[in-house]
């Protein structure tokens, strides 16, 4: 699975973690238009929608991660944006590192009702065919409050006003970095194995300029 975290050079790095726009869209709890014109994303418009179902996707971390290098080349095509032919055939190249097969990873979904998740999604920019497993379902009717460490990388937009941040890991990825070991202070839920995660998670952006 490739998308572009990093761009150094000719080399197109995958980054270690999923962010958690791409898995909304992933899942088909967001849905993004079949065209558009300006190819600019409108992640506003097309994952409120899921703030006014109570429905979010954390990001993911990775459990057990691989990746793979691979070279591609393609021929010089200059011609296809000046529409003149060039005098040469010179080939070009890049590596991609992508993530391997069998890389494992974990994320949650918080939901105020029932939730359906497909058995296979398609990830990245070669649209990477990738396995879902639930492993645990639990209804949380309990908020505590305090300080922890939260189980998901977290997307700092996406905090509520009621949690104070206090440290973390800084995971630089577009569209909005992460944060991963997050500690904070506030409402959250106690997970059956001890595990924490914020309350008050929605899709959050900041307002247009």
């Amino acid at each position: 699975m490739f998308y572009a975290t990093r761009e150094i050079g000719r080399l197109y790095e995958t980054g270690r973690y999923l962010h958690n726009y791409g898995l909304a869209y992933a899942l088909g709890l967001a849905v993004a238009p079949y065209y558009n014109a300006t190819a600019v994303p409108r992640y506003a418009e097309d994952l409120n929608p899921l703030n006014d179902r109570e429905v979010y996707v954390t990001p993911a971390r990775p459990l057990d991660p691989a990746f793979t290098l691979h070279t591609f080349k393609y021929a010089d095509n200059r011609y296809r944006v000046k529409m003149e032919q060039s005098s040469r055939n010179t080939p070009t190249f890049g590596r991609a590192k992508e993530l391997a097969v069998e890389s494992k990873f974990e994320f949650m979904i918080l939901s105020s009702a029932p939730c359906q998740v497909p058995r296979w999604v398609r990830l990245g920019k070669w649209m990477s065919k990738t396995a879902v497993e639930v492993i645990s379902e639990e209804v949380q009717d309990k908020i505590v409050t305090g300080e922890f460490t939260s189980a998901m990388p977290l997307n700092p937009l996406d905090l509520p006003e009621s949690l104070r941040l206090l440290a973390y890991d800084l995971i630089s990825m577009p569209p909005v970095s992460l944060l991963d070991h997050a500690m904070l202070s506030g409402p959250h839920f106690k997970l059956q194995g001890g595990e924490r995660i914020p309350t008050g998670l929605a899709f959050r952006f900041p307002p247009p300029k």
